[in-house]
């Protein structure tokens, strides 16, 4: 047997965590990047919200929408519901002495959040607790955050309602770990273990004592005691030094990590029908200048930059600051990654709406066939690029906020037309046919053909059937009585 030695050249793609990160910010939807970044916020101090001006903001049409759209937020809320109590804690404030914990909160769900969760509350709790639960939930923000130091904030609660430290505590502490985990947490760190408590509490209250059950609860001891000393490491991705610090293996501290991703950086919980009954565009498209312009709409997720104090600090260190400097490459990496996405998002939209102009004069009968291929072709990318980039990311256009894959369209075969301009041509006549007479399929391939476009029978009857619209004899209806004088 002989032994031969052979060099061969071949080209392999190297994924580089920087190359992964990027692929997977042009996957996320608006609500996706709009969390990581929040979560990045709080985890990196590297990073800083940017709120500087927004781009795609300067021509006097974008100001306009904007000045409009702060006049719609104010008169908002204007509307929201009187809160329960006073900011004194002097009772319920209410003239006639009406002390219903109910009564005074409004029907309905509030785009308030302190509102949505004191409704919660006020099924179980008396009005004494309410009522200094009112109180610590007017010194949160937005986010659910205590807005001042905690001990400060339990000595003023205790003099102006007039109750004792101690149940200014254990009330805050019932917010903490209630209905909303996290809730008037003192910072991120709290928040993250009043949820990961509960998550272990639910895990204890499974039946049996199962390995899948112990394996969970020791994820969860790690995750706490990850959470609770060495959060640092966690946001350097430092698993090595986590796992020597904890004693435990890498792949208990992988595991653990990934159980602190599923927690949310917030206790404040929206409504299920508020994310149902609205999307954010995550690009909008404007006729100016006698074009079609694209811009990102710069409420759709934060903007996010190094912070230059931090970057400058970190330069004139001396010492060991390798941990830092792992932050710092990270933050950069992800304001990069960011920065791609936004403008392979920007270049794939405006081509869309380049090709797709007809649709947004017109509507869906006047939309072009239109392929991946061709989109990817025009801005350099591959198709699987645009195939990301163009999954669950939407486009606010005159006819409509639509989903950025609708503007693609497959070539009706034989003809110049797309399909998805057929499919609305035939649910035009549809719409218009007279009620005691519907077109028959081989009536609307006919009307069709004198148009331009030539289909069988068969293929309206399939475009009929994904429009959910019944055969002609079903959609028969008896002519309207004529009245005469």
């Amino acid at each position: 047997m002989k032994t031969t030695i052979r060099t061969q050249l071949t080209q392999t793609v190297n994924l580089t965590p920087q190359l992964l990160q990027s692929i997977r910010l042009l996957q996320l939807t608006a609500p996706q990047l709009e969390m990581e970044l929040l979560q990045a916020l709080e985890l990196n101090p590297m990073l800083e919200h940017d709120e500087s001006d927004e781009a795609g903001e300067t021509d006097a049409t974008a100001e306009q929408t904007e000045g409009d759209d702060a006049a719609l937020e104010a008169a908002a809320w204007d509307e929201l519901p009187e809160p329960m109590f006073n900011s004194t804690g002097s009772g319920s404030g209410s003239a006639d002495g009406d002390s219903d914990a109910t009564a005074r909160i409004a029907a309905g769900s509030s785009s308030d959040p302190r509102v949505r969760l004191l409704q919660e509350l006020a099924l179980n709790w008396n009005m004494e607790d309410l009522r200094v639960a009112q109180w610590w939930l007017d010194q949160c923000d937005d986010r659910g955050y205590l807005e001042h130091p905690l001990a400060e904030l339990i000595v003023a609660g205790a003099s102006a309602l007039d109750v004792s430290r101690e149940d200014m505590t254990t009330t805050r502490l019932r917010l903490l770990n209630g209905p909303w985990p996290g809730m008037a947490a003192a910072d991120a760190t709290e928040c993250l273990l009043a949820q990961l408590a509960q998550q272990r509490a639910a895990i204890q209250r499974t039946p049996g004592d199962t390995a899948t059950t112990r394996d969970a609860l020791a994820d969860c001891a790690v995750a706490e005691r990850i959470l609770s000393g060495h959060i640092e490491l966690l946001a350097g991705h430092n698993y090595a030094a986590l796992a020597t610090k904890l004693k435990v293996g890498r792949d208990a501290v992988e595991r653990a990590t990934a159980l602190i991703l599923t927690l949310r950086p917030t206790a404040i919980e929206e409504p299920a029908d508020a994310v149902a009954s609205y999307i954010v565009p995550d690009v909008v498209v404007r006729f100016i200048g006698g074009e079609w312009r694209v811009a990102l709409n710069s409420r759709a997720a934060p903007r996010i930059r190094i912070a230059a104090h931090c970057e400058r600090a970190l330069a004139g260190a001396s010492g060991d600051q390798s941990v830092l400097r792992g932050l710092l490459d990270e933050a950069r990496w992800l304001v990069r990654g960011v920065a791609m996405r936004n403008d392979t998002l920007l270049r794939t939209a405006q081509v869309l709406a380049e090709r797709q102009r007809g649709f947004l004069e017109r509507g869906d009968e006047a939309i072009a066939p239109l392929t991946l291929r061709e989109v990817a072709d025009a801005i350099g990318m591959h198709e699987s690029t645009v195939s990301r980039i163009t999954t669950g990311k939407y486009i606010q256009t005159p006819r409509g906020t639509v989903e950025l894959k609708r503007l693609f369209a497959v070539r009706l075969e034989g003809a110049a037309v797309s399909g998805a301009a057929v499919k609305a041509m035939v649910k035009r006549m549809i719409d218009s046919e007279p009620r005691h007479a519907p077109l028959a399929d081989d009536t609307i391939a006919g009307m069709l053909e004198r148009q331009g476009v030539r289909i069988a029978r068969r293929t309206v009857a399939k475009y009929r059937d994904q429009l959910c619209i019944g055969p002609a004899r079903s959609r028969q209806r008896p002519a309207s009585p004529t009245i005469t004088g």
